[in-house]
């Protein structure tokens, strides 16, 4: 896993006035990576996630997760927003930073699981959540991604 995020698919400086317009940025991202031919079927994992909990965690950060047949390959995205979301978090802060993981329908209980709980120990350590907050490189924060990833 140690290349699993490219510096591809850190994308920096964005907007969204909305948690449904992050989600739309993200599926359409997707795409445009090769991860999905089908924006419209990713958005919508995307909602239908969204809708059984929120995936904003604290600390500015939130987590994103689609599976879906419209999904060919499993990947993550990382996006930093230039202003904070508002995307209901166990702090209540806003989100600043979108760590997206997108799998295939049928590594639903294997690989998304997998990215799922490794995302989630990352964002326990304040050295990561710090270190990824502050960068503005999007090849250091695919570096930090990767090797956390290697290490959970």
């Amino acid at each position: 896993m140690s290349e699993f995020v490219p510096a591809s698919n850190v994308v920096l400086g964005q907007s969204a006035a909305s948690v449904d317009e992050a989600l739309r940025l993200l599926a359409d991202k997707a795409v445009e990576l090769g991860l999905s031919d089908d924006a419209e079927g990713v958005y919508e994992a995307y909602k239908a996630r969204e809708a059984e909990g929120t995936t904003g965690m604290t600390g500015g950060f939130a987590i994103p997760h689609a599976k879906s047949d419209a999904i060919k390959a499993a990947g993550m995205i990382v996006v930093k927003f230039a202003e904070g979301i508002e995307w209901a978090s166990m702090d209540n802060a806003p989100v600043t930073c979108a760590i997206s993981i997108l799998t295939p329908a049928a590594e639903a209980g294997t690989t998304h699981l997998q990215l799922l709980s490794k995302v989630a120990v990352l964002l326990m350590d304040e050295g990561f959540r710090s270190g990824v907050q502050a960068s503005d490189d999007a090849e250091k924060i695919a570096e930090l991604v990767n090797s956390g990833l290697a290490e959970a």
